[in-house]
């Protein structure tokens, strides 16, 4: 054998040894496995082999009763760590796929805690301010004896004074560009708020932030 096929021979054996020792691809297992997989990667803090986790029990097992629990503990896993959009997708299929009243109660609650944490920055989340104030009224009328209502009306009492702060920082910016007529109208929705005449403190703004603001 020459030198040549013999060097050429073992870059082949290095190969398919290194070939075979891959990890073989998962499929087809019981849902429990999968479940106790996206458990184990959230306490590892690895989501997102907890998400494929997830995608695996979801399509081969489309009726397990796991489905439920574990959309509620990757949707808190995800909140934890400030991914509030992934968070949202959750709760979102676990009100579509499991809709009776109770858990869809404790889904919509959790929906409002997810933006409510989402929200940071004032004056660049106006659709998200907005969007959940109207969720946590929704939720109240919805709901009028959850025992979630208190934590919601805590929020939407914080919410609602970051919507005031934010309503007069615009009126002063539409006097400053003398647009009088813009400025009556949050004036007046001002005027017509539960919240008028609580006095608010402004959030700070970071100088790096002010810039954008």
């Amino acid at each position: 054998m020459s030198f040549k096929t013999f060097v050429w021979a073992m870059f082949l054996m290095i190969f398919f040894i290194g070939c075979s020792s891959k990890k073989e691809e998962i499929y087809n297992k019981p849902a429990i496995f999968w479940y106790q997989g996206i458990v184990k990667n959230i306490k590892e803090g690895d989501l997102e082999k907890a998400d494929d986790y997830y995608t695996s029990l979801s399509s081969e097992h489309v009726e397990s009763p796991l489905l439920k629990e574990a959309m509620l503990i990757l949707a808190r896993a995800h909140s934890k760590e400030e991914e509030y959009i992934l968070a949202n997708f959750y709760l979102d299929e676990y009100i579509k796929r499991f809709g009776d009243a109770k858990s869809v109660e404790y889904a919509k609650f959790l929906k409002i805690k997810t933006n409510f944490y989402a929200f940071k920055y004032p004056k660049r989340d106006q659709v998200l301010l907005n969007n959940t104030i109207k969720k946590a009224y929704s939720f109240l009328k919805e709901y009028p004896n959850s025992s979630y209502n208190p934590l919601v009306q805590t929020m939407l009492t914080k919410l609602s004074l970051a919507q005031k702060s934010m309503d007069l920082q615009i009126i002063s910016l539409y006097k400053r560009i003398d647009k009088p007529k813009a400025a009556k109208i949050y004036e007046k929705r001002l005027r017509e708020s539960w919240y008028k005449d609580i006095q608010a403190i402004a959030p700070d703004t970071a100088w790096y932030r002010e810039i954008f603001e």
